[in-house]
């Protein structure tokens, strides 16, 4: 059975390999037309890392490949404000023309993202903005956090030439827009017609085809491009819930196989758990080879602990895949919480297993000395001599104090009370302590 497990996880250490190496473009399809090409990158679900990972290598291949125009067909309800901020800065780099088809929703980050394109395209029934800043427990974000998106806001509207004060109101809800159904105290949402007065739409249009008539580009030959499944799971692997519950997965096998017999599902379950944080951390562009590198020093310092006693090997491999972690992560204060969190599930797992288990499976019997020198083994610490008090015998060797001495035949490792004794001199056990045997000269 421990071979079939290994077998397994081996397996599936394979399959993810391979995703990660298999060609991007397998998922591309393009309609063939005019001279003109068209790339269609959708932008779905919520505005993540995963989703800058997966924008970064198709606005790579448009941009490569000679795309004349580039078209963002937008459905989110926002996201993470960092994340928002590298695609924005993604966006402002490209030089063709862009467009933001607003399918559905362009919400928080989402509105950001699309003020970043040269023209906005909605959907009868989409939606833009509702931008506040919210923080991950539901409330407002701090005053600095506030401003600072603010002006982010105000910047990408500005950057395309649009009216400030609307991205503004749609971040700030002390701005005053009864007209537009955001009065004092509500962030501004555009609906399409409300987007076409204010200037941040310039049209409306049905679907895909009628939005590249509007943008004179029917006859253009259209690649639509669809996120890798090395990108879906990546973008699902570092969600901000995932990812402590990865780790607590990671832990929880780990300290569970420290318990069992052989190596079997709870380890397996823990490594791959680690390999899936780092396998979607990689595909996002946020971990590196460096902390690969650490997380393997670690781990190897960890199974040297086992040999080498004294606990600062050890010590210092924790600390190396505690490094690798953070270097994985995008932000150091959800990184603390997530290890946090998985050190405490350890923690807790831990004592639960002690107290039901104890020490005596798993890896701990193999590490632990239980064999006792007890008597009942035949084991002794030392044999008093008792029955030698008052024999009489001769010093074999001069006594300096010690020396051995014969008695009925037999030597015996002697020490007198002080005094020097000649070799031959007659002499007289006159106490045992322990395994000292102590004599005196007989005159």
């Amino acid at each position: 059975m421990p071979g079939k497990r290994i077998t397994m996880g081996i397996l599936l250490i394979a399959i993810i390999f391979m995703a990660f190496q298999a060609n991007p473009n397998i998922f591309q399809a393009a309609e063939k037309g005019s001279g003109k090409t068209v790339y269609v990158i959708p932008i779905e679900r919520e505005v993540e890392r995963g989703l800058e990972g997966f924008l970064t290598r198709t606005v790579g291949e448009a941009l490569e490949s000679g795309a004349d125009h580039i078209i963002f067909e937008i459905d989110t309800p926002g996201g993470r404000v960092d994340s928002a901020g590298q695609i924005g800065e993604l966006l402002q780099s490209i030089d063709i023309p862009t467009t933001s088809f607003i399918v559905h929703e362009a919400l928080s980050a989402g509105s950001y993202i699309a003020l970043h394109m040269d023209y906005i395209y909605f959907k009868p029934n989409a939606t833009m903005g509702a931008s506040g800043v919210i923080t991950s427990d539901g409330n407002a974000a701090d005053k600095k956090a506030q401003s600072a998106w603010l002006a982010a806001m105000r910047s990408a509207a500005e950057s395309k030439g649009r009216d400030p004060l609307y991205a503004a109101a749609m971040a700030d809800k002390n701005i005053d827009l009864p007209q537009y159904d955001a009065p004092k105290g509500e962030f501004l949402t555009l609906g399409p017609k409300q987007a076409m007065e204010v200037g941040y739409a310039d049209g409306i249009v049905n679907d895909r085809v009628e939005l590249l008539s509007e943008l004179d580009l029917s006859e253009a030959s259209v690649v639509e491009t669809e996120p890798t499944f090395a990108e879906e799971v990546a973008r699902f692997i570092t969600n901000p819930i995932v990812i402590p519950i990865l780790l607590s997965i990671a832990s929880l096998g780990l300290i569970v196989e420290l318990y069992s017999p052989g190596f079997g599902v709870p380890g397996t379950m823990g490594i791959i758990a680690l390999l899936l944080f780092f396998y979607g951390h990689i595909i996002a562009g946020l971990a590196g080879m460096e902390a690969i590198i650490l997380l393997i020093l670690g781990i190897g310092l960890i199974i040297l602990e086992f040999f080498i006693p004294g606990g600062i090997v050890g010590f210092i491999g924790i600390a190396a895949i505690l490094g690798s972690l953070f270097m994985s992560g995008y932000s150091v204060s959800h990184m603390a919480m997530s290890v946090s969190i998985a050190f405490i599930v350890a923690i807790v797992a831990g004592i639960i297993l002690f107290r039901r288990i104890g020490l005596d499976k798993g890896v701990f019997r193999h590490i632990i000395l239980r064999d006792q020198t007890t008597t009942e083994l035949g084991y002794i610490s030392s044999v008093s001599r008792l029955e030698l008090i008052g024999l009489e015998g001769v010093a074999v060797t001069p006594l300096r104090p010690s020396g051995i001495g014969l008695f009925n035949d037999e030597r015996v490792d002697i020490v007198t009370e002080g005094s020097f004794i000649e070799k031959d001199n007659p002499i007289k056990v006159i106490k045992v302590e322990g395994n000292r045997v102590v004599v005196k000269e007989v005159n």
